[in-house]
């Protein structure tokens, strides 16, 4: 379900969450089919556009480089558990390790790192876009189908990597 309302916001504001909010707030309602109290990220299956295509799909226009998504999770065999993450002109690869995002020293879910890379692999291109994957603790999914369950996606162009996030994305 795509929807093409634009919100606009006055000169100054932004929509900068931390990822305990992503999760907590944004993620879980979104899982539980719980009222958000302000529609602000899209669902947009975001490994049908290439990464400079999103920004378009974003309801808060921003001069940020920073797009958040709700995506399914497209699993890339019908019976196994790896996701698909190709679209027409590249691929997003993992990177990294996964990091748990903790709420009062628990366990309230997952950020998984990956890097766009233009053309196939193992001969992919690695570009200037990062995302990171927000999973909810699957302790928290309360009995609904993993088939079903959303994740929510950050989209970055980055344009110059700062130390951190270099060692982030360069291969080990």
């Amino acid at each position: 379900m795509e929807t093409s309302r634009v919100f606009s916001m006055p000169p100054g504001f932004g929509f900068h969450p931390t990822d305990v909010e992503l999760i907590s707030h944004y993620l879980k309602r979104k899982i539980l089919g719980c009222q958000i109290d302000l529609e602000v990220i899209p669902e947009v299956d975001i490994y049908k556009y290439e990464p400079w295509d999103l920004p378009a799909k974003s309801l808060i226009p921003t001069r940020d480089s920073k797009w958040h998504f709700f995506t399914s999770r497209d699993k890339k065999y019908p019976n196994g558990s790896r996701s698909n993450r190709a679209t027409a002109a590249g691929y997003w690869k993992s990177t990294g390790k996964d990091r748990n995002i903790r709420l009062n020293n628990q366990i309230i879910g997952t950020k998984k790192t990956l890097v766009f890379h233009q053309g196939r692999p193992p001969y992919g291109k690695r570009t200037e876009w990062i995302m990171h994957e927000y999973y909810l603790n699957e302790k928290q999914y309360s009995g609904a189908p993993i088939e079903d369950i959303f994740v929510l996606c950050r989209v970055t162009k980055r344009n110059g990597l700062n130390q951190e996030e270099e060692e982030l994305v360069s291969p080990r």
